[in-house]
């Protein structure tokens, strides 16, 4: 694969990125929280980019819980109520690019993704994906892994997602045979739920089950981080397309979020599978919400 050359000059002015439809924010955010100060349409001085990924249909072919679609939805309303504009250390700029459309088919859905991503990196900014079925996360990454030859994929997922089969349980396998990621390195999986063959296919390409913690020494190389929040408790985030009856507590995530935003490395982040249609109180959109203000604490360490 050819890397694409890499332009850091930052994008000025109003910003067209392609596929995506303007972000829905509440009307009446109050000037002292975060959401205030996130900018649409104009990404000028910005260094992060939210990218929503409102689709499921992933989810659906994989047989979960449809309404996923609705995460990057429920992520914006949460994160209008929670954290605060001014914290002792300054919060790195960020740009909505809104959500992308989806297509007439998986595959359309997917290119759609890519492009919009690519357009983002393209911009010199950090692009952060929201959403919405995990096998959206391979478009997303696949942006990334133009730019950046042998990728190293972290994860913290209850499932392998290791699929040969078009949905939402695929993405690991198809960066690894189509965008040339290196290794896998997966946190939190629940062997319960993963078959003997895709324990097979994982370890014979450079897969690995909790190698590391957050805040150890991480392998070389470049790479991105996708948390999927079905990894977590379902006391904790019943919000989800596949409830986790034996999950981490959010404390753990949220180390990896920090981390994850602290280190050069990572070229790109997600947070996926948000469902509002079973989401408790609104709890885990909560948690993303946290999720993401905890990313960008860490993104904040990192040199401009």
């Amino acid at each position: 694969m050819v890397a694409r050359a890499t332009r850091r000059a930052r994008y000025t002015g109003f910003m067209e990125v392609p596929h995506c439809v303007p972000p829905r924010w509440a009307k009446d955010i109050t000037p002292s929280r975060f959401a205030a100060t996130v900018r649409t349409g104009d990404a000028e001085g910005c260094r992060v980019a939210i990218l929503g990924l409102a689709d499921d249909e992933g989810v659906r072919l994989n047989g979960g819980r449809a309404g996923a679609r609705d995460g990057p939805t429920a992520f914006r309303a949460a994160l209008a109520r929670y954290g605060a504009a001014s914290t002792a250390t300054p919060w790195p700029s960020v740009f909505d690019a809104g959500d992308v459309a989806p297509g007439d088919s998986l595959d359309e859905t997917h290119t759609r993704v890519t492009e919009a991503a690519r357009t983002l990196h393209d911009a010199g900014l950090f692009p952060v994906a929201i959403g919405g079925g995990h096998d959206l996360t391979f478009p997303f990454v696949r942006a990334a892994a133009e730019r950046h030859n042998g990728l190293i994929g972290i994860y913290c997922d209850a499932h392998l997602d290791v699929r040969d089969q078009p949905g939402s349980g695929m993405p690991f396998r198809s960066l690894v045979e189509t965008c040339g990621v290196r290794a896998l390195h997966a946190h939190g999986i629940d062997l319960h739920t993963a078959t003997g063959e895709h324990v097979q296919w994982f370890q014979s390409h450079a897969g690995h089950l909790d190698p590391f913690g957050p805040n150890d020494a991480w392998p070389e190389g470049e790479a991105f981080v996708s948390l999927d929040l079905d990894v977590l408790d379902m006391a904790y985030a019943p919000g989800v397309s596949a409830p986790n009856p034996c999950g981490w507590s959010p404390r753990e995530l949220d180390a990896w979020a920090r981390a994850a935003g602290k280190r050069p490395s990572v070229r790109a982040f997600d947070i996926m599978e948000l469902n509002p249609a079973h989401d408790e109180g609104g709890r885990t959109a909560r948690l993303a919400a946290r999720l993401f203000l905890s990313f960008l604490a860490g993104f904040a360490e990192r040199r401009a």
